[in-house]
């Protein structure tokens, strides 16, 4: 099997290209997808070097990548809700860490999973799965986000960020976003009511008034003055800060939901979520696309294409 892979920790110096993969075994509960796309993600970086090994079991030669749009090529005989030849999107985070997206095979475990929106190409569904759940379940299970709600969104313009906005809009919520200058005509058409620029001093002097809800993607000296941003201090959500609940708010870690993902796919087609694309690289230049998305300040979504 072709696919990206490293065998050992490091920098981007230990991944390269390999034909001589073995191809991934088909579990009970597996879907065997054909990768078409996978996104890039932070988190990609964080495992290659090595800062998730106390937390799950890593297996040499690891593929990279958690987030995939493809095609059913097999499933396991427990699997009822996916059929060969299935367009499917998914976060495939499995319980251990060596098959990855970034490879011509993933074995997904099928909780992992939902369809492909129609409305999507593969390279949008295969960016959307990990940042757009992330920002799906911080809004409507940590801050239970709602109609009316006035909802101030940290760094809305990064791959988190900009799906924030646009599923709290859904949800019937007035959004404020921080963001750099160069960034608010990018997030009013998004559907900010209004965005501020996190550089001018501190965003809870920049607020008319308090908000109803915080959602924290930055940390650092803009997350803490979030108690003063907000009404309600069991109403302020971080993905990045865990020290969130000493504040009386809520640390939130992603996992893969199916209901979830259907949900956003629902979404998309409806025409609610766009996802912008920032670049799209090839299998064989991941490296280059893990350089970008290290380098921070990337507006959109990084993907890299496989078929």
């Amino acid at each position: 099997m072709r696919g990206m892979a490293y065998d050992r920790f490091g920098g981007d110096d230990v991944l390269s290209l390999r034909d001589d993969l073995a191809e991934p075994p088909v579990g009970p509960d597996t879907v065997l997808v054909r990768v078409h796309a996978a996104g890039v993600n932070p988190v990609d970086m964080l495992i290659r070097q090595g800062g998730l090994a106390g937390a799950y079991p890593h297996h040499f030669p690891i593929v990279p990548g958690w987030d995939v749009a493809g095609v059913v090529e097999a499933v396991g005989p427990a699997v009822v809700a996916f059929a060969p030849g299935d367009e499917v999107f998914g976060y495939v985070r499995r319980d251990d860490v060596q098959w990855g997206t970034a490879a011509e095979l993933v074995p997904a475990p099928q909780r992992c999973l939902a369809h492909k929106p129609g409305s999507l190409s593969f390279a949008e569904a295969g960016a959307l799965p990990l940042a757009g759940l992330t920002a799906y379940q911080a809004l409507t299970e940590a801050l239970q986000v709602g109609e009316g709600d006035r909802v101030l969104v940290h760094r809305a313009a990064g791959g988190v960020g900009f799906f924030a906005v646009q599923i709290a809009v859904a949800l019937g919520a007035t959004v404020i976003g921080t963001a750099s200058p160069r960034n608010h005509g990018f997030l009013t058409d998004a559907g900010c009511a209004e965005v501020l620029d996190y550089s001018a001093g501190p965003i809870s002097g920049q607020l008319a008034e308090p908000v109803d809800a915080v959602l924290d993607l930055v940390g650092g000296d803009t997350f803490a003055d979030a108690p003063e941003q907000v009404r309600d201090r069991s109403r302020i959500a971080s993905v990045v800060d865990p020290s969130v609940n000493e504040m009386g708010g809520r640390y939130v870690f992603v996992r893969p939901e199916h209901a979830d993902l259907e949900e956003l796919a629902r979404m998309a087609d409806a025409g609610q979520l766009r996802v912008p694309i920032a670049k799209a690289f090839p299998l064989a230049e991941l490296v280059a696309a893990h350089r970008l998305v290290a380098g921070g300040h990337v507006r959109g979504k990084v993907v890299v294409t496989v078929q």
